[in-house]
């Protein structure tokens, strides 16, 4: 017995539609035109022109969100730019907000990794070591900043012990009880 399409979509257990789906998008600061990022064929990092396009594209297709990375110029040990006001990121939080308003949401990455010369998540002991600790105030800044100029959602992704609790006293105390927090280990198991 033959199934039709249309009994195969009733009874089906799993849909997938664009509401349920969130799109990456990596803006960094300087350039001129999309880079392509090799490692990962069909996906650009966007100058801030052409991020703005594609959030719009991505709320005309229906999608639920998109999640916002920034590659700074410049990187220190601190990750400095990621708690700077007119930085990359925070740049591309308003600018995506601006064009899609409430219409998608807009999420930020809260990690140092891309903003520290070490590539590491956090800051670093005098051993080498990360320091959980003093990372961990940094992401509470760092969400409190990104809600401040837009993001529906802050997504801490750098495994750091106590993040989204420090995260959520920062987002109350900042008046963003509304900003949600969506940690990785939760983006993992969805």
């Amino acid at each position: 017995l033959r199934t039709s399409p249309a009994m195969r979509a009733m009874v089906a257990e799993t849909s997938l539609e664009p509401r349920q789906l969130i799109l990456p998008m990596f803006v960094a600061e300087g350039l001129r035109e999309p880079r392509p990022i090799s490692s990962m064929p069909g996906v650009v990092q966007h100058t801030l022109d052409t991020l703005r396009k594609a959030a719009v594209e991505a709320a005309d297709a229906g999608l639920a969100g998109v999640m916002l990375f920034g590659i700074p110029l410049h990187k220190d040990a601190r990750g400095s730019g990621a708690l700077d006001p007119d930085g990359v990121l925070t740049a591309a939080i308003k600018a995506v907000r601006e064009e899609v308003g409430d219409e998608c949401l807009v999420m930020s990455d809260v990690c140092l990794d891309e903003f520290t010369d070490h590539g590491h998540c956090g800051v670093l002991t005098a051993s080498g070591a990360v320091d959980n600790d003093a990372t961990v105030e940094i992401y509470a800044q760092m969400a409190a900043l990104h809600a401040a100029v837009g993001s529906h959602v802050v997504g801490p992704s750098g495994m750091m012990d106590g993040q989204v609790g420090a995260i959520r006293e920062a987002l109350d105390a900042s008046g963003a009880s509304d900003v949600a927090i969506l940690a990785y280990s939760v983006k993992y198991a969805s």
